[in-house]
């Protein structure tokens, strides 16, 4: 029997606003399945269920009326720890926020809250979103969706893992090396990417830098678009956002919601197992030929090709030093003891580099931009593995080897995702079956400057095609033996620097 929670955002929205359905209903729904699962995977962390209730209830009041509903109007949300909500607590995975209840959403949650989104509870990250494993002191450890004791991935990790299990309809998330796309891949739902400008925000240190971008994440395409649409604005805090100045978007969702399914027929397909460069481990590179095997034939050419990259990996390593520097020098010198060993490691790199090396970086960086317009002058669409490696326990920090090769840095293994964060290009990580360890695999679609609408409609395309497919169509959790686990907390580590 279908329960509520089960319910994808669109239908729930539908159902909400012809009166079929009430926000409270929804709620209490998502309410249940967190209490049945969550201490097996811990996605979810602070919660206010009595707030979120009294919005359902005035949600369902405003229904009634005949108001105008929001596009999100009546829909639960998990909104990433690393952003601010306005009295619900708010820690970035740090001791030194352990008990931070900010007095104000940060802009991208007030926009959601205006849409009519209601926001149940906060979903868990790393240390201040530092890598790939979603693991901190506060909130301890969140498990992989499909095998509580393997790495969900992060930074969205909580996020990914709600979305997984049916606790929440839609969840927040960011990306700098894939913080979306790499925890989207690892537990099977749909992550992405935006281009820069297109989801504002406020509270970047360094405003002009594009690396950190906010995004939407759902368990279907369809349900990514009208979060996106809810998301989209102009905000002139944000400087990345001249890019679509004085536009209301939220005015106009038609521009990604709903996303019709591309003709894929009359589309160029490039697809890369690695970029030439990215340490891509066996059992990744199997599933991605069987996936491109089955969907080259829909597109009007397929050809395994890759823009050049080369120098990609220092580029990323520098330039996302600074804004590590930026943001965390000063904690790590006045608490110390509050930092764990990641975030000591991260600034310690920071400070090794140099004006010299940051300005190389800058012209790497340009020079694979540049790349990516030549490349794709001649094909509509990329598609890679979303991530390096398959999922490994998470008490393994981060892979340090990969097919017996050792990573460069302990996030080398999320290239595949970095590379194309350089770019600014919009990405989205989608879910296409299994690996063979039975985790399932992400399909990162890339697609030309600005072409977020075509990620949106090529990506719905491809989930049309595989839908009911038994190899290729969406993988989900075992809800029941989620619900049977012990809990992750009693795991080895749970609550540790890693």
């Amino acid at each position: 029997m279908t329960e509520a929670c089960n319910l994808t955002a669109t239908e729930a929205r539908r159902l909400i606003g012809t009166k079929k359905l009430s926000a409270v209903e929804l709620l209490d729904s998502c309410v249940s399945r967190i209490a049945s699962v969550n201490h097996a995977v811990n996605a979810m962390t602070a919660m206010d269920v009595d707030a979120a209730r009294s919005a359902a209830k005035a949600a369902d009041a405003a229904t009634m009326r005949g108001d105008r509903l929001g596009l999100l109007h009546g829909l639960p949300l998990g909104i990433k720890d690393l952003e601010s909500t306005k009295g619900l607590r708010t820690t970035w995975g740090s001791p030194i926020y352990a008990d931070h209840t900010p007095d104000h959403d940060e802009g991208m949650v007030r926009r959601l809250r205006e849409a009519g989104g209601i926001i149940l509870g906060k979903t868990n990250v790393p240390e201040f979103g530092l890598g790939a494993n979603s693991r901190n002191l506060v909130w301890g450890a969140t498990g992989n969706a499909f095998n509580p004791a393997y790495n969900a991935a992060g930074s969205s990790g909580g996020s990914a893992v709600a979305l997984a299990t049916d606790m929440v309809p839609l969840a927040s998330g960011s990306d700098t090396g894939g913080s979306l796309r790499n925890p989207a891949a690892f537990n099977g739902i749909v992550g992405y990417r935006p281009s820069p400008g297109l989801v504002p925000s406020e509270r970047r240190g360094h405003g002009w830098n594009a690396l950190s971008i906010l995004g939407p994440m759902a368990r279907n395409v369809p349900d990514l678009a009208l979060m996106l649409a809810a998301m989209a604005s102009d905000d002139g805090a944000d400087p990345l956002a001249y890019t679509y100045p004085g536009l209301a978007l939220r005015e106009r969702p038609e521009l990604f919601h709903p996303a019709p399914p591309a003709d894929l027929s009359a589309l160029r397909l490039a697809f890369t197992e690695d970029f030439g460069l990215a340490p891509t481990e066996s059992i990744i590179r199997r599933a991605f030929r069987k996936v491109v095997a089955a969907l080259a034939p829909m597109f009007a050419t397929a050809h395994e090709a890759t823009p050049d990259v080369t120098g990609g990996d220092r580029a990323f390593e520098v330039l996302r030093s600074a804004g590590v520097l930026a943001a965390h020098l000063e904690k790590t010198r006045k608490t110390p003891e509050l930092c764990g060993p990641n975030m000591h490691a991260n600034v310690q790199e920071g400070l090794g580099y140099s004006m010299a090396d940051n300005a190389e970086a800058l012209t790497v960086q340009t020079r694979i931009y540049r790349n990516f317009q030549a490349f794709f002058a001649q094909h509509d669409v990329l598609v890679s593995p979303a991530i390096t490696c398959s999922p490994r326990p998470w008490q393994e920090l981060y892979p340090a080897e990969i097919d017996g090769q050792p990573v460069r840095t302990y996030f080398h293994w999320l290239s595949l995702a970095y590379y194309v964060t350089l770019t600014g290009h919009p990405a989205m990580s989608f879910p296409i079956g299994r690996d063979e360890k039975g985790f399932p695999f992400g399909l990162q679609i890339v697609g030309p400057r600005g072409g977020d609408a075509l990620v949106l409609r090529v990506a719905a395309a491809l989930e049309a095609a595989f839908a009911g497919d038994a190899e290729f169509a969406r993988p989900t959790p075992d809800i029941t033996a989620l619900a049977a686990a012990g809990p992750i907390s009693a795991m080895p580590q749970f609550k540790s620097w890693g």
